[in-house]
């Protein structure tokens, strides 16, 4: 899924598929006593596989609640600490943006950059003194019509313009479990359970199938899937020990997360450092050309080699600084 923030910037997912592998332990065979009932072959041949094919089905009804609602349980690493939380993913037209304004309220840099000050028109009357004076302002009066045509002309471009931005509209765009800014992460699936069934406001209600969800969820039910698991934590230690230990699994998908967050979360400075033609998502790029194999994979790592260890860890500890600033921790 590739959309586009409201500042330009693109933010992908990548999701690879999770292989769960049932076992069924088998032990060594021994002699029968002659008054026990014996199996026939065909019998026995079966049991195993009934056995298997209970255990799968029961892990496919495991997913089924999240399948059904397009939700997904997510566990994110940072710094302090690992929690749970909530992601979909739905049209931008469906859904309201968190308000950030009590969030950004508390930023004493964020409300001084707010403060306007207002500049109040002075009228002015206009006195035609003579003819020559008329004329100006009748041929000023021209080059005013001329304008609207042009302005019509513009009009006509701005509805081509919104045409594009209801194509946008359609464009799938992330959404967390979060409140007024803030991404709420909880430290057991049991609390983040006893918060979706509490009724306590926050962004992810206005999903159409929450009401279901709050009904049906279970502790048990959240386990994310590996790809939906990511290690923030890990990230600029990584990228510290220098280009021969990055771990591209671990950076590709560190930077789906920060690109999802960040406009999920309103973080401008987090998608602008993670924007087009930037140095990290010039790492980004690299990264996956090496993960592709062949002689992408070969053109990836020279790229990589250009790319500075020290800026690299420099701005992702930025972005983890900022990301974690956003974060209201549940018990």
């Amino acid at each position: 899924m590739c959309a586009e923030s409201p500042d330009g910037t693109d933010y992908r997912r990548v999701s690879s598929p999770k292989h769960t592998e049932v076992s069924v332990a088998r032990q060594s065979p021994q002699r029968p006593d002659a008054d026990e009932p014996q199996l026939d072959e065909a019998t026995a041949a079966t049991e195993p596989e009934e056995a298997g094919d209970t255990v799968a089905s029961t892990g496919e009804a495991d997913r089924s609640l999240w399948e059904e609602l397009r939700i997904d349980p997510v566990e994110i690493a940072l710094p302090a600490g690992s929690g749970f939380t909530l992601r979909a993913y739905r049209p931008a037209r469906e859904l309201t943006p968190t308000d950030v304004a009590e969030r950004d309220a508390d930023d004493p840099f964020l409300a001084r950059g707010r403060e306007v000050v207002e500049e109040e028109d002075d009228d002015e009357t206009v006195v035609i003194l003579d003819e020559e004076v008329a004329e100006e302002f009748a041929e000023a009066d021209e080059e005013e019509k001329q304008s609207a045509r042009k302005g019509d002309k513009a009009g006509a471009d701005a509805e081509d313009d919104d045409e594009e931005e209801d194509t946008a509209g359609d464009e799938e765009v992330p959404v967390f479990l979060s409140h007024r800014g803030r991404l709420l992460l909880f430290k057991t699936p049991e609390s983040l359970v006893s918060f979706i069934r509490s009724g306590a406001p926050h962004d992810m209600s206005q999903l159409d199938g929450w009401n279901e969800l709050s009904e049906r969820v279970e502790p048990a039910d959240i386990a994310p899937l590996d790809e939906d698991t990511y290690e923030l934590d890990l990230v600029v230690e990584n990228l510290r020990g220098g280009h021969d230990t990055w771990d591209a699994t671990l950076l590709i998908e560190a930077g789906e997360a920060a690109r999802d967050l960040a406009y999920a979360l309103r973080l401008p400075a987090v998608l602008d450092m993670l924007s087009a033609g930037s140095s990290l998502d010039d790492l980004d790029e690299a990264l996956r050309a090496t993960a592709g194999g062949g002689i992408g994979a070969f053109m990836g790592r020279r790229r990589l080699k250009k790319i500075g260890a020290q800026t690299a860890s420099l701005g992702w500890r930025t972005i983890v600084g900022k990301i974690s600033a956003v974060v209201d921790w549940r018990d």
